[in-house]
């Protein structure tokens, strides 16, 4: 594996010295210089907005500068602080540390050693749930990054007691893999109304991950409750599934396009190649499009036998989408009032029963036949089988850069119980808790 050319030039000006921090008998290495935020433009927050309102936190990022060589390790930190007679020996511990992850970390981001004791937070539902979660590695920009605000890569995801674990395993796939992690901003979404509160989460998520920039958003359930049905699935009629409709009203301005993740996959490619992807003409959203699935089985015969209805798809050549993974023009969202387009038909759903599923045949009704098409390989979904408990699927041939357990099976409830799938052994290893259960 190529080694790049910053971490050489450390290693070259490390060793270069090393005759003087003996003969001195000074520590190597320096405690961090004073820490700033990495965003200097542009505060994310609503301005004025009662019905979401924000909890904000945003991560420091270490210094960049030249005159001082420190390594993103914090144990060895406060090692080294103590001047004592075991300098020297301190100066060959040292040097291994340097040169050995030299030969095991990737080229582009560079992770750090995350501390050994879990921090451990306790969550209430309808029962007292012990979670105890490590806290995630600390991930660095590779030397090719930029940091301007401009290359800020925006993720929105919702955050719930039940899912809070696929949640974190989902943020912790996408900083592992992608080569520029302190570029990325989460926006989560949680509902106002439920424990924990919007609040506790962001105590959660700063805990897990501390050196993460992102907003958790208090999500008014009432916007959407009046106009939900009842889905073959009763999870499906969480208010909070519907969150990702009213990202345009949630958001600040300032944001102009997002990737939408559902809690429930992992990423195991470069965020940054998802981002890239081109929203041309009048395309407000982009996203895997399976075009061989029956797209009539969504809708109802009602629907289909309603011409005033069923003309939304005339002239276009509608296809499946999962909306579970979206790249989002929030520009062109606003500007063309796509919430209000999908509160219309849900609205009509009420009254005529024209689908089944939750919150999807809405986007299919206004976004169908006119999505920009996304490689499949950034949403392999399905994963949690078709509204079983335990139904279990393969994975389809080609390229995965993104596992998707869509469905009614989650790998944490199925590893947990002993019983899982064999694809359930490709979540695991981004699973950052301890989890344990005791009932009142």
């Amino acid at each position: 594996m190529e080694i790049s050319d910053a971490i050489k030039h450390h290693v070259l000006s490390f060793s270069s010295n090393l005759p003087t921090l003996i003969f001195q008998f000074k520590p190597i290495f320096q405690s961090p210089p004073p820490l700033s935020p990495p965003f200097h433009s542009t505060p994310f927050r609503v301005p004025n907005k009662t019905r979401f309102p924000s909890y904000q936190h945003k991560y420091p990022k270490p210094s960049s500068s030249s005159s001082t060589f420190s390594i993103p390790y914090t144990t060895p930190y406060e090692m080294l602080r103590f001047k004592s007679l075991g300098v020297a020996f301190m100066l060959i511990i040292n040097i291994i540390i340097v040169v050995v992850p030299l030969f095991t970390v990737p080229t582009n981001a560079i992770r750090s050693i995350p501390k050994t004791t879990p921090s451990t937070i306790q969550l209430y539902g309808t029962a007292t749930t012990n979670v105890q979660y490590n806290e995630a590695p600390e991930y660095f920009n590779g030397a090719q990054c930029t940091t301007t605000t401009a290359s800020i890569i925006h993720v929105a995801m919702t955050l719930d007691f039940n899912y809070l674990r696929g949640s974190v395993a989902a943020v912790h796939s996408i900083l592992k893999h992608t080569s520029c992690p302190e570029n990325l901003y989460f926006h989560f979404i949680a509902s106002g109304s439920k424990s924990p509160r919007p609040e506790d989460l962001t105590r959660i998520i700063k805990t897990i991950f501390p050196y993460l920039g992102f907003t958790v958003y208090s999500f008014d359930d009432s916007l959407v409750k009046d106009l939900i049905s009842y889905s073959i699935r009763e999870a499906l009629e969480d208010p909070l599934n519907y969150a990702r409709t009213y990202l345009g009203d949630i958001l600040d301005p300032s944001v102009t396009r997002v990737i939408y993740l559902d809690s429930d996959v992992i990423m195991v490619d470069d965020i940054q190649k998802l981002w890239s992807v081109s929203l041309t003409g009048s395309t407000a959203i982009g996203a895997p499009v399976y075009c061989h699935a029956n797209f009539t089985k969504y809708f109802t015969d009602r629907f289909w036998y309603d011409s005033s209805l069923s003309s939304v798809f005339e002239g276009k050549k509608p296809c499946y989408f999962n909306t579970g993974v979206m790249v989002m023009d929030l520009v062109k969202w606003r500007k063309e009032d796509y919430r209000g387009r999908i509160e219309k038909w849900m609205k009509i759903q009420k009254e005529e029963r024209i689908y089944e599923l939750g919150s999807l045949p809405p986007f299919l009704l206004v976004f169908g036949g006119d999505v920009a098409a996304i490689d499949h390989r950034w949403n392999q979904h399905g994963l949690g089988g078709n509204n079983r408990v335990h139904s279990c699927r393969s994975l389809h041939p080609g390229p995965i850069s993104l596992l998707h357990w869509s469905g009614k099976g989650k790998p944490w409830v199925r590893l947990d119980a002993g019983d899982p799938c064999p694809v359930d052994e490709l979540w695991a290893p981004y699973d950052l808790s301890k989890h344990s259960k005791q009932l009142l």
